[in-house]
């Protein structure tokens, strides 16, 4: 069986007819003269055997056919222009796709506005992002699964060929619910002294690395696991139990009373976090979003 022939050609002259509403004047766009325009659309529905224009005055409107031809065919064309585009782009040494992790204890919000920035200035490269935690986020730039790491937790891994810059530094803090029975202490306790706690954690989403670690854990306390740190608040403004949370994802809140800050022997830890790449990587679209992160998060 003989395959009707489709061609890009084809496609772009339906188009032009239809947005023009006449051959004269897609054929005056297209930069050919009608009749070119006439044989093209004319050879078309004979291999496919259907009408694809019908007269309306001096108009020439789509028929049924024509309209389901031409809204298919708009999807090739937007794919064609898109390898095209991105071909280009590639050439030029930019990155078609940007793969990102991003480490579940900051705040995605604080990170959209450098992406919007990015993706305004370069929109042939897109952003492929994901939610990593701990050494899951690690893992995923050593497995070469993503091209850039943002907010990755010390420590470092100790491994050539990875750059980390500083981003940021997160205040760690205990609380619980409002209504939770350490939310009235008002003196210092141990860490011992939450050990009859539940205390809610956040899975290591590392799958291969032998010795995953969970962000703040009371070792002997009874546990709820979580998978993120959104979760992990929302556990604990629930009243599920209490946990370790950076005061900047809380200090809503905090300022609100639903959260609570119970007071510890321990100085309040500090989280060094990081911007990490491979050093191979030369992109020009992944410099200029670090570049960006830099100037447009909100850390």
């Amino acid at each position: 069986m003989n395959t009707p022939s489709i061609s890009i050609e084809s496609l772009l002259v339906l188009d032009a007819i239809a947005e023009r509403g006449s051959y004269a004047s897609a054929a005056e766009h297209l930069n050919k003269v009608p009749s070119a325009l006439s044989y093209i659309v004319q050879k078309l529905e004979e291999q496919l055997d259907v009408t694809l224009f019908q007269r309306q005055g001096r108009r020439s409107v789509l028929t049924p056919a024509g309209k389901y031809l031409l809204e298919e065919g708009r999807h090739i064309l937007l794919a064609i222009n898109k390898i095209s585009e991105q071909t280009k782009t590639i050439a030029n040494g930019w990155e078609p796709r940007i793969r990102i992790a991003f480490d579940s204890i900051i705040d995605i919000n604080n990170v959209l506005p450098a992406f919007k920035v990015f993706l305004d200035e370069h929109t042939n490269v897109e952003l492929d992002i994901r939610e990593e935690v701990l050494n899951g986020a690690w893992e995923a730039l050593i497995d070469d699964e993503v091209d850039l790491l943002i907010g990755a937790s010390a420590p470092v891994p100790i491994q050539k060929g990875i750059r980390a810059i500083p981003f940021t530094v997160l205040h760690m803090i205990f609380c619980v619910n409002k209504s939770h029975a350490l939310a009235n202490i008002t003196t210092p306790i141990s860490q011992d002294d939450l050990i009859n706690y539940r205390t809610i954690i956040v899975h290591d989403s590392a799958k291969n690395i032998v010795t995953k670690t969970t962000a703040g854990v009371i070792e002997q306390s009874e546990h709820f696991y979580v998978s993120t740190v959104e979760q992990k608040i929302k556990a604990i403004t629930a009243g599920v139990g209490g946990g370790f949370l950076p005061i900047e994802r809380i200090q809503h809140l905090l300022d609100a009373g639903e959260l609570v800050v119970v007071p510890l022997k321990e100085s309040l830890h500090e989280s060094q976090l990081y911007v990490a790449w491979k050093i191979l990587n030369k992109g020009k679209g992944l410099a200029s979003l670090v570049s960006h992160l830099n100037e447009n998060s909100a850390y």
